[in-house]
C-alpha cells in the first residue's frame, strides 16, 4: 500500500496516531504555561519520548525495524548480537556467577539472538536481565523472545533499576543518545540555552538564560578545541549523561559495561564546522532535524560525547578498557567467522555480505557507531578491542 504523504513529503499519521500527538502537544502546552511561557529543551524531549501513555517510547506504536521509524544494528543483522555474545563469553569467563544486563532492550531481538548464540556455545548465564522503562516495549520483548527462543524465555527477567551489586556484563546499545539533552547557541557574550515556547504555528525555539553548568560545559569544549566556539554556533549537551554513567558504575561490582552508540570524542563532536549540532529526528525511516514535528510520533536523538562518558566512568572508579569503532569491534570479535559464508547458497552469501557492509562500512554504521568498554574488578581481554584503540582521542 502506498503511503499518503503531506506537503513536505512525510507520511501522514493514522488518525489514532495523530490524536495521540495532539493530546501530547496539549500536555506540553500546559507544562509550558505552568513554567511561565518557556521550558528547557530537555523537559520538552522528556515529555516527547517518555510522557506516560503519550510519549514516543511510552505509547504503543512500532519503533524498530521496517514497520517502525528506524533500524538498529540488531535489526539489521543477527551478526551484531552474535558478536556481542562472543564478547559476553570473554567477560563472563573472568566473573564468577556473572549475569547479563541489557539496558533499553528495544524490540527484544538482541536478547533473543544473544541467548540463542550463548546456548549454542553452552555458555548461558544464570540470568539475562532487561531494564526497560516502557511497559509497552516490555510486552513486545516478552512476545518476541517467547516466539523466537521459547526454551530460553525463562532466562530473562525484567527489572526496574540497575541492580545494586551486579556482576557480569552490562549492555547498552543506542541508549545514551536517547537521554534528554539541552540545546544551546553561542552569542557574543556567551552561551544561552535554546528552550521551547508555544507560537501560533506550534512549538518554537526561544533563548533562555544560561547558568553555571552550561558555562562550565562550554569552557570544557573550548579547552578541548583550543579555541572558543564561534558566534552563532548551535549544539547539544546532555547534563544527565554523567549521572546515568555514574549509576551504571555504582551498580557494577565486577565485570564490564559496553556502550554502543553513534558519537565522537569531545573535540571532534564540537568541531567549529559542525555549527548546527547533531540533533536528529527519526520518523517512518525519514531522518530530519525538526524536534517539533508530530510530538510523540518520532524519536529525537543527538550524538554522544564519549569524552563525557569516559570522564564520568573513571570518576566513579571504573577503568576504560578501550574505545573503538563498531567495525573494528565486530571484526575483532570474529565477525567473519560468525558470518560463516562457507557453505552458504549464493543468495544467502549476498544477503550476509550486505549485512556485513551495513554494519562495518564507514559510510554506514561502521565508523559512525563507537564501542566503549568500561570495567570494574575485571581482569581479561576483549578481542573486539584488539584491532584499533581510539582511547587516546578522548
Amino acid at each position: 500500500m502506498t503511503e499518503e504523504l503531506d506537503a513536505l513529503g512525510m507520511p501522514v499519521p493514522a488518525p489514532e496516531a495523530l490524536d495521540l500527538s495532539r493530546r501530547l502537544a496539549a500536555h506540553m502546552e500546559e507544562a509550558i504555561g505552568r513554567a511561565g511561557g518557556a521550558i528547557r529543551f530537555s523537559d520538552f524531549m522528556d515529555m516527547a519520548l517518555y510522557a506516560p501513555g503519550l510519549g514516543y517510547y511510552s505509547a504503543g506504536a512500532r519503533k524498530f525495524g521496517p514497520p517502525g521509524d528506524f533500524v538498529t544494528a540488531p535489526e539489521v543483522s543477527p551478526l551484531f548480537p552474535r558478536c556481542l555474545a562472543r564478547a559476553c563469553t570473554e567477560i563472563l569467563a573472568s566473573v564468577d556467577g556473572g549475569e547479563i544486563l541489557e539496558i533499553g532492550g528495544g524490540s527484544g531481538v538482541m536478547a533473543a539472538e544473544i541467548l540463542a548464540s550463548l546456548a549454542s556455545m553452552n555458555r548461558l548465564p544464570r540470568k539475562y536481565l532487561m531494564l526497560e522503562i516502557s511497559a509497552d516495549l516490555r510486552d513486545r520483548q516478552r512476545a518476541l523472545v517467547s516466539g523466537r527462543v521459547p526454551e530460553l524465555a525463562e532466562t530473562i527477567h525484567w527489572v526496574d533499576d540497575i541492580p545494586a551489586r551486579f556482576r557480569g556484563v552490562i549492555l547498552a546499545n543506542e541508549v545514551l543518545d536517547a537521554l534528554p539533552f539541552e540545546r544551546f547557541r553561542m552569542y557574543p557574550d556567551g552561551p544561552v540555552y535554546l528552550g521551547v515556547a508555544c507560537g501560533r504555528e506550534g512549538f518554537r525555539s526561544v533563548p533562555l538564560a544560561e547558568d553555571e553548568a552550561l558555562i562550565r560545559h562550554v569552557r570544557l569544549i573550548d579547552r578541548a578545541l583550543g579555541q572558543p566556539l564561534p558566534r552563532g554556533y548551535e549544539s547539544e549537551w546532555c547534563p544527565r549523561l554523567p549521572a546515568f554513567v555514574s549509576t551504571v558504575a555504582s551498580g557494577l561490582e565486577a565485570g564490564v559495561a559496553l556502550f554502543v552508540d553513534y558519537g565522537l570524542p569531545r573535540r571532534q563532536l564540537y568541531h567549529p564546522q559542525r555549527s548546527a549540532g547533531t540533533m536528529m529526528c527519526h520518523y517512518r525511516h525519514r531522518a530530519h532535524s525538526d524536534p517539533f514535528f508530530y510530538p510523540g510520533l518520532q524519536d529525537i536523538t543527538a550524538w554522544v560525547d564519549f569524552t563525557s562518558v569516559a570522564e564520568a566512568a573513571t570518576s566513579a572508579g571504573m577503568i576504560l578498557e578501550g574505545f573503538t569503532t563498531q567495525a573494528h569491534f565486530l571484526l575483532g570479535s570474529g565477525l567473519g567467522e560468525v558470518a560463516g559464508l562457507a557453505g552458504r547458497t549464493p543468495r544467502e552469501g549476498v544477503e550476509i555480505a550486505a549485512q556485513m557492509r551495513k554494519l562495518t562500512l564507514p559510510g554506514e554504521m561502521g565508523e559512525r557507531f563507537k564501542v566503549m568498554a568500561l570495567s570494574r574488578d575485571w581482569h581479561g581481554e576483549l578481542s573486539g578491542l584488539t584491532r584499533r584503540d581510539l582511547s587516546g582521542s578522548l
